[in-house]
């Protein structure tokens, strides 16, 4: 039996894809189960997307004061705003009031940290080849190691990794002792420089676009990634909670986000379904999800990881920014 109905006794949810496969849920009702938004506004209402006007809101959001709290330490997903380069989008993250940047070449680190940014997460051995294949471990161990002197190099506090792809012939028991078997190989490097490793908990249910889902994707379950958290074992080894990936698979962001806190050690954003602004569009709203993220006494980072719609994304970043500047 599928090991998310195995074990789903003693969880708070069985996995959405499993209710699907038992017949229990259509397809067109599937991604109505995600959780509704919620009913009451903040004290002062963050500027919202004027429903199908993408250039108004662009400019009601260009007005948006950006990061005026501070509560929570965030961070841009620089790859999602493409073709801007990175010195540019830092001069607009300084404007906005964001802390730090990820995602972006390690050749832009000097200039971007001379600027005053910081870096919130260093790359290594991306999410298709990964340790669940023992053929991948020489590389992802290198490629974790070399992210792990970045960071340590530019006091980032971690650097990310993935399970893999599902690769025919190796069991879910397998998977699961291989990239155990893997980090704890590099855990006492990153140990030793300082460095936290996070692994990231993606969707495969979303197939439209190579960046909002997938499919294939091993570690697609939380409770999965929890449990192979838990086997590694170590302070410096935590889960990349991903706010759009979490809501497409399971929904429920707000129990699942205290559930898990004590072994998060990153947070990405980004609107849901399309990935897109966390405005009225789309299903989450963002300001109770940060607040309930504040509450577990998290001090990390929150990179904003949404892919852009409207015509001004400068315009888009600021808005998301004031979104989560609760």
């Amino acid at each position: 039996m599928n090991r998310r109905v195995t074990a789903a006794a003693s969880r708070l949810t069985v996995s959405r894809r499993d209710l699907l496969r038992g017949g229990l849920a259509s397809a067109a009702g599937a991604w109505m189960l995600a959780a509704a938004a919620g009913r009451s506004a903040p004290a002062q209402q963050p500027a919202q997307q004027p429903a199908g006007n993408a250039e108004n809101a662009g400019r009601a959001a260009a007005e948006a004061p950006g990061v005026v709290r501070g509560r929570i330490r965030q961070s841009v997903m620089g790859w999602c705003f493409q073709p801007m380069d990175a010195v540019t989008l830092a001069k607009h993250c300084l404007d906005i009031g964001i802390e730090a940047m990820e995602g972006i070449p390690a050749e832009a680190y000097p200039q971007v940290t001379q600027m005053g940014l910081k870096i919130s997460l260093t790359g290594s051995h991306g999410f298709a080849n990964g340790p669940l294949d023992p053929d991948n471990h020489a590389m992802v161990e290198a490629k974790l190691r070399e992210g792990i002197d970045l960071a340590a190099r530019y006091g980032a506090p971690n650097v990310i990794t993935f399970t893999g792809m599902t690769k025919a012939g190796i069991s879910e028991a397998a998977a699961k002792k291989n990239c155990v078997a893997c980090w704890k190989r590099v855990l006492p490097y990153a140990e030793e420089k300082g460095v936290g490793i996070v692994l990231e908990h993606l969707n495969t249910r979303d197939d439209s676009h190579p960046m909002k889902g997938h499919p294939g994707y091993w570690g697609d379950d939380l409770e999965l990634c929890a449990d192979l958290i838990r086997a590694v074992d170590s302070p410096r080894f935590k889960l990349l909670f991903d706010i759009y990936h979490v809501q497409v698979m399971h929904g429920d962001l707000i129990r699942r986000i205290r559930q898990y806190s004590p072994i998060i050690g990153h947070y990405h954003t980004a609107g849901c379904p399309g990935r897109g602004e966390l405005d009225t569009s789309q299903e989450i709203f963002y300001p109770p999800v940060i607040r309930a993220i504040l509450e577990t006494g998290y001090k990390g980072y929150l990179a904003q990881e949404f892919i852009p719609t409207w015509d001004d994304p400068v315009a888009a970043l600021r808005h998301a920014a004031s979104v989560c500047d609760v």
